[in-house]
């Protein structure tokens, strides 16, 4: 990067409230879509907030998340989960494609909809763990994030992986500590934690096959060599943190704007059904549970975006929940609106790097939201939005608690 940066805007921005997110992005955005900041670890970088420019570089082979000289390369923070390069940045284009070929069969639409059943039982279980600990205590608040978003997702990632259901108190435990962006020394423990245990399920699989994901890979190891034992724990416990956390946070969050507006509340309980799939759609354009500044991308060669030119090995970071809300793309981009039609939010990504799990996250949003209000169609929050704190410490952040009664 040329110039300095000492000056320029550090990195988390503070945000009005849960359902707000930083107001400097649109301020920014209005005077460059692509902009220079300091990360939350004191390192230069781009911010990129247009919707064009964060989706030119999401398909554009010309960025990566891997760096030359990784020991030198600007930092995120000192987050185990998109803290800094890693990796070999000489194969990254060969990884990408060999755990694409591993992974886009697990994640089908088919087999999305072969679970859905089972995620429909999954999520009765957890609301009838919600009336319990309602009817154990009347009157008081029940914790959606502790009975319903964390378990959901923790039990359907088990379930498809081949984890064992009981462990998902410990993988929970371990992903927020691996997402600590300020303490770098226990963010890289737990994620060396995560990764043998990992070891330990893919070694069981091994031994032992059955009709999961983490089984899967394994088999396709041997048609691989260059695929080692390390790569598939990498690749388990990455898969085991995503497949639950990011899911988790829409949830949390979807309920906070279901709730948070009498009439869209109303008329979501009046037809989930009918409602369910924009309402989904706008959840995932608006929510925006990570206080981490972005998805992380290294430019791999000098690159003119949004007017400026990003250098080789610069530090670029593509913030999706500005994107969401260009004003250039969406009309009244704040606004919660279900009638958004095309509704190409960037939410999953795009191109080859789009989420190979969006058809898992989308199946589960769509099971739980209409499950939870037809259960409950009293469902209010017990304290305001205004209340609730966004965990600003975490990349992924979320709100500590979302409390509510019916």
């Amino acid at each position: 990067m040329t110039g300095t940066v000492h000056s320029a805007p550090r990195l988390p921005f503070d945000r009005p409230h849960a359902l707000e997110v930083p107001p400097q992005y649109a301020q920014l955005r209005r005077q460059a879509p692509v902009t220079r900041v300091t990360s939350p670890a004191g390192d230069p970088a781009w911010l990129v907030m247009g919707y064009a420019e964060v989706k030119q570089i999401l398909g554009d082979p010309r960025f990566g998340r891997r760096h030359p000289t990784p020991e030198t390369a600007a930092k995120v923070s000192q987050a185990a989960i998109a803290g800094g390069p890693r990796g070999d940045y000489n194969t990254e284009a060969h990884d990408h494609q060999r755990l694409r070929k591993m992974l886009v069969p697990a994640f089908s639409a088919r087999r999305m909809t072969r679970l859905t059943e089972r995620i429909q039982e999954l999520a009765a279980r957890c609301l009838d763990d919600m009336q319990a600990a309602q009817d154990a205590d009347p009157g008081q608040p029940v914790d959606l994030n502790r009975m319903l978003a964390f378990p959901l997702p923790a039990l359907v990632i088990s379930e498809l992986l081949g984890v064992p259901p009981q462990d998902r108190t410990l993988f929970g435990d371990l992903s927020k500590r691996m997402t600590a962006m300020y303490d770098g020394a226990d963010a890289w423990a737990a994620r060396a934690e995560l990764e043998e245990y990992t070891a330990g399920l893919a070694a069981a699989k091994r031994a032992n096959p059955g009709p999961d994901v983490i089984s899967d890979v394994v088999a396709m190891q041997e048609e691989d060599p260059t695929f080692t034992d390390a790569d598939v724990a990498e690749l388990a416990a990455g898969l085991l943190f995503a497949g639950h956390e990011t899911t988790s946070g829409r949830i949390s969050f979807g309920v906070l704007w279901l709730l948070s507006d009498a009439d869209r509340r109303a008329g979501f309980v009046a037809d989930p059904d009918g409602r369910v799939q924009p309402t989904v759609e706008e959840i995932l354009r608006l929510a925006a549970p990570s206080a981490g500044p972005g998805l992380l991308r290294y430019a791999r060669e000098d690159v003119e975006i949004g007017g400026v030119t990003l250098a080789a090995g610069d530090l670029v970071l593509l913030n999706t929940d500005a994107a969401n809300r260009d004003e250039s793309v969406y009309p009244d981009p704040r606004e919660f609106r279900t009638d958004r039609k095309p509704n190409a939010h960037l939410s999953f990504g795009h191109g080859m790097h789009v989420c190979v799990g969006a058809n898992l996250a989308r199946t589960e949003l769509r099971i739980v939201f209409p499950a939870l209000f037809r259960r409950f169609p009293g469902l209010r929050l017990a304290v305001g939005v205004d209340e609730l704190r966004v965990q600003s410490h975490r990349v992924t952040g979320g709100v500590d608690r979302v409390p509510v009664l019916w």
